[in-house]
C-alpha cells in the first residue's frame, strides 16, 4: 500500500513552528516511504480565516523544499483540494445524513441560551457536555421543524457506556471512558462542517493512510475512530508529535516573538537552519547527527524514533546550528544574505566586501551583525578603560604615547592593505622594542571603540582607508588628553 499523508492548515495568519514540523514531518514520514504528500486547505472556520494566508502557506512551503504532489493546483482526481469548495458541493452534509440515517448521529435543534445551561465547571474548567435531548425527537418532530426553517446542527451519536480504545504510532494503545465522549458537532448551524468531521471525510475520501499531527489532537482520537467505524472505513496510521515549549517548558506562543517560520527568518536564520532545527524538535537519528539537509533527513527519518516527551525550542542550539550553516555559505551566497544589512548599517563608503569576509565565520545570524559592524559607521561613545589591557600591557597613559608616536606614521604610509600595514607596524614596534600587542590594541581600540571587532587593526584600517583611519586616531588622541 502506497503510503500517504496530508499537511491541512487553516489560513489563520502566518505558519507556526508546530504547524511546519507538522509539515515537515508529514512530508518525511511520506518521502521515506516513496509515497505522496497531499496539500488541503481547511478553511471552514471563516471567523478565523485571514486574508493572504493561503499565499503565506504555500509560500512557506515552497521555501522549506516542501513539495507536495497533490494540492488545489495539482489536482490527481482527489479534488477540491480547498475545503470550502468541498462545502459548497454538499459534500459533508451528504455525510452526515448518511450517519442519521445509520442512527450515528442526530439532529440538535437546542439554541444558545439552552446550551449555556449545561456548562459545568469541573476540575476548575468550565467545560459543556450535552445531553442527548434532541436524541429523543421523534421522526416527525424532526421532520416538522426542518419544514419549520428551524436552526439545527448534526451531532454525533456516542455511546455512554463503555471505553473506546485505539493505538497511536508514538503513545501506544490509548483508552477513554465513552462517558467523556461528547456528542460533537459535525455540522455547524451555518451549515459548515467542523474541523473534526471535515477531516475524517477528507482524509478517508483521499486515502490518507498516516496521519500526522500535534498531541493535542489525542483525546479527539476516539471520536475520529468512532466515525471511521460507523462509515465502515478503515482507520488511518495515528502519528501523534509532542508538544513544542519555549525554555521555560510554556507552550510555544505567537508572543515568544520566534513562533512562526517567518519570525525567525526575520531574526535572520537561514531556510535550511530552521528545517533542521524544526526536525529535530521531537525526533533524532539513530547515530545522533545534528546538521542534516532535507535530502538526508528524508534517508533519516523513522518516525518511530519520535519522543513522547515535550520538544524544547532550544534559542541558543537554533544559533548555534544557523552559525554553522552561515560558515557553510560560499562567499557569493553568504554576500546575497549579509550585503543588504551591512548596507543599512554602514553607509559611509568602504570595503564592504571585506567586512563581509570579515563576519561571516563570526555570526550566528544576519542579524547579529549591526552590533558587530556598527562602528564602521562612526565610532560610538566609549569608555578610555577600554585603553587597558593586562596582556597587551597597555593603559590609557601608554596608549595616548602611542598613538602620538603612530599617528605621523601612518599619515607618511600610503598603502592601506592588510599585509601592508601590518608589515609597517611589525617595523615600528621592532624598532621601538615594542610588542606587536601594545601597538595594536590601542589602533584598534581609536579606530572600533570597542572591546571586540571582527578583524584585527590592520584589516580595520584597510576597510576604512587611510583618510578615515588617521582621522580616527587622532580623534582618539585628543578624547585621551581631554579624559586622562
Amino acid at each position: 500500500m502506497k503510503v500517504r499523508t496530508r499537511f491541512a492548515p487553516s489560513p489563520t495568519g502566518r505558519m507556526h513552528v508546530g504547524n511546519l514540523r507538522t509539515a515537515l514531518y508529514a512530508y518525511l514520514v511520506t518521502k521515506h516511504e516513496g509515497g505522496d504528500f497531499i496539500v488541503r486547505i481547511e478553511d471552514t472556520d471563516q471567523e478565523r480565516y485571514v486574508e493572504g494566508a493561503v499565499d503565506i502557506i504555500f509560500r512557506t512551503l515552497a521555501d522549506t523544499g516542501l513539495v507536495y504532489d497533490e494540492g488545489p493546483d495539482k489536482d490527481k482526481g482527489f479534488g477540491p483540494y480547498v475545503q470550502s469548495e468541498r462545502q459548497a458541493q454538499g459534500l459533508y452534509l451528504n455525510y452526515a445524513k448518511q450517519l442519521i440515517d445509520k442512527g450515528e448521529a442526530y439532529y440538535c435543534f437546542c439554541d444558545k441560551e439552552r446550551l449555556e445551561g449545561l456548562k459545568q465547571v469541573v476540575a476548575g474548567k468550565e467545560i459543556s457536555i450535552y445531553d442527548k435531548h434532541c436524541l429523543s425527537l421523534s421522526k416527525e418532530e424532526v421532520e416538522e421543524k426542518l419544514a419549520k426553517g428551524e436552526p439545527y446542527c448534526i451531532r454525533q451519536n456516542n455511546p455512554r457506556e463503555g471505553q473506546t480504545s485505539f493505538n497511536d504510532e508514538i503513545y501506544g494503545e490509548i483508552s477513554v471512558d465513552n462517558a467523556e465522549l461528547d456528542d460533537m458537532i459535525l455540522i455547524k448551524s451555518d451549515g459548515y462542517p467542523t474541523y473534526n468531521f471535515a477531516n475524517v471525510v477528507d482524509d478517508h475520501l483521499m486515502g490518507i493512510t498516516h496521519v500526522v499531527r500535534g498531541n493535542e489532537y489525542l483525546s479527539s482520537s476516539p471520536k475520529y475512530n468512532r466515525l471511521y467505524e460507523a462509515f465502515g472505513w478503515d482507520i488511518p496510521v495515528y502519528i501523534h508529535c509532542p508538544l513544542i515549549t519555549n525554555e521555560e517548558h510554556q507552550k510555544l506562543s505567537k508572543r515568544s516573538g520566534h513562533s512562526s517560520y517567518e519570525d525567525l527568518l526575520e531574526q535572520g536564520f537561514l531556510r535550511d537552519a530552521i528545517v533542521n532545527f524544526v526536525a529535530l524538535l521531537g525526533w533524532s537519528p539513530s547515530d545522533n547527527q545534528e546538521i542534516m539537509s532535507l535530502d538526508e533527513l528524508i534517508k533519516a527519518f523513522d518516525y518511530h524514533h519520535i519522543n513522547k516527551a515535550p520538544a524544547v525550542f532550544d534559542m541558543v542550539k537554533l544559533r548555534w546550528m544557523n552559525g554553522e550553516y552561515i560558515k557553510k555559505l560560499s562567499f557569493e551566497e553568504f554576500l546575497e544574505h549579509a550585503m543588504p544589512v551591512i548596507n543599512d548599517t554602514v553607509k559611509r563608503d568602504c570595503k564592504k566586501e571585506m567586512i563581509a569576509g570579515l563576519i561571516q565565520s563570526r555570526i550566528e545570524t544576519f542579524n547579529d551583525i549591526p552590533d558587530m559592524i556598527d562602528f564602521f559607521e562612526e565610532v560610538p561613545e566609549y569608555d578610555i578603560g577600554l585603553y587597558t589591557h593586562k596582556k597587551m600591557k597597555t593603559t590609557a597613559e601608554s596608549s595616548l604615547s602611542l598613538l602620538k608616536l603612530i599617528s605621523p606614521v601612518l599619515q607618511e604610509h600610503d598603502d592601506y592593505t592588510n599585509d601592508s600595514l601590518y608589515g609597517l607596524l611589525s617595523d615600528f614596534a621592532k624598532n621601538n622594542e615594542f610588542k606587536n600587542g601594545y601597538v595594536l590594541w590601542p589602533i584598534r581600540t581609536a579606530l572600533s571603540g570597542k572591546a571586540m571587532t571582527p578583524g584585527g587593526a590592520t584589516e580595520l584600517m584597510e576597510i576604512l582607508g587611510k583618510e578615515e583611519s588617521v582621522r580616527r586616531i587622532n580623534a582618539a588622541i585628543e578624547k585621551l588628553e581631554k579624559e586622562i
